[in-house]
C-alpha cells in the first residue's frame, strides 16, 4: 500500500496532535523493562525521556514520508548499539524483533487515540486502510515482519497480550514516572497535565496510579477544540518534511 500525499498516514503522523499522543506510547514504553533499560543507558540526557523523545520522534516520523532516508539508517543503526542486562538480569537488545514491534505497536495504539481525540475518529474501512499503511511503515525499517499482525483485529489482540505480559515497572517508572505525568519538553508539553492523564491508555495509566477524572476528559477535549482551531489557521506549524509540506498540504484541500 503506497504511502504518499493521499495516504491516511501522511494525513496524521506529520500532525503535531500526533507528537502530543506519543505521551502515551512514552508511558508504555518505559514500562517495558528492555525498552526502559536502554532509554536511560543511552540517551544523549540520562534523566529526561522526552528530551530523547525530541531526538528520536522526528526521525520515527520522517521515515513514514521518505523510505529511502538517512533516518531510517540512523535509527537502525543506533538500535544496533542498544544493548545490555535488565534489571532483572535478562539480556536486551533494542533490534531484538519483539522489542523492536512492541515499540512500534506503542505508536500504532498513540496514533489512533489521536485520530480518535483530535480529530473525531475514523470509519472501520478507513481504520483498517490506516492500520495497513502503519503495516507499510514498520517494513521500511528492516526489522522482521513476522509477527506483525496484518489486520487491526490482530493487532488489538496481539497488543492486549503484550501488555498482559510484558510489561514491568522496574525501572522505567523509578526513573521517569513524574515526567510521564508532566511532559516537560517540545510539543509534549502543550498537553495540560490533566490531559496527560486523560490520554494514557488504561492499562499505563493502572501502573501509574491513575483514574483519569471527568475534569481530566474535559480538559483533553478542550484541547483538542483548540487545536482545530489553531490547526484551521497555521497547519504549516506541523512538523512534515518539509519537500512533502506542500503536497499534503494540497492533498487536505477540498476539490
Amino acid at each position: 500500500m503506497p504511502l504518499d500525499e493521499n495516504s491516511l498516514l501522511w494525513r496524521y503522523v506529520g500532525d503535531r496532535r500526533f507528537v502530543m499522543s506519543v505521551c502515551r506510547a512514552t508511558s508504555l514504553q518505559m514500562l517495558h523493562p528492555a525498552i526502559a533499560s536502554a532509554t536511560h543507558e543511552f540517551s544523549v540526557v540520562q534523566s529526561r525521556v522526552f528530551v530523547h523523545k525530541r531526538r528520536t520522534t522526528p526521525c520515527v516520523i520522517r521515515s513514514a514520508y521518505e523510505e529511502d532516508f538517512d533516518a531510517v539508517r540512523r535509527i537502525r543503526y543506533s538500535h544496533d548499539h542498544f544493548h545490555g542486562r535488565r534489571p532483572d538480569g535478562r539480556r536486551y537488545h533494542a533490534l531484538n524483533p519483539e522489542v523492536f514491534l512492541f515499540e512500534h505497536a506503542t505508536y500504532v495504539d498513540a496514533l489512533f487515540a489521536c485520530v480518535d481525540t483530535f480529530f473525531g475518529g475514523l470509519e472501520p474501512d478507513d481504520r483498517e486502510r490506516l492500520y495497513a499503511e502503519t503495516c507499510e511503515w514498520y517494513g521500511r525499517y528492516g526489522i522482521s515482519a513476522r509477527s506483525l499482525p496484518t489486520t487491526l483485529r490482530d493487532f488489538h489482540e496481539y497488543f492486549d497480550d503484550a501488555l498482559a505480559t510484558e510489561l514491568d515497572p522496574d525501572p522505567g517508572l523509578g526513573l521517569y514516572r513524574e515526567q510521564l505525568l508532566r511532559p516537560d519538553y517540545w510539543y509534549f508539553r502543550a498537553l495540560p497535565t490533566p490531559a496527560v492523564r486523560a490520554i494514557q491508555h488504561p492499562v499505563a495509566a493502572g501502573h501509574l496510579g491513575l483514574t483519569p477524572s471527568r475534569s481530566d476528559r474535559r480538559s483533553l477535549a478542550r484541547t483538542a477544540s483548540m487545536l482545530r482551531a489553531v490547526d484551521a489557521v497555521a497547519p504549516g506549524r506541523n512538523i512534515w518534511p518539509y519537500e512533502v509540506r506542500a503536497k499534503v498540504l494540497a492533498a487536505r484541500r477540498p476539490s
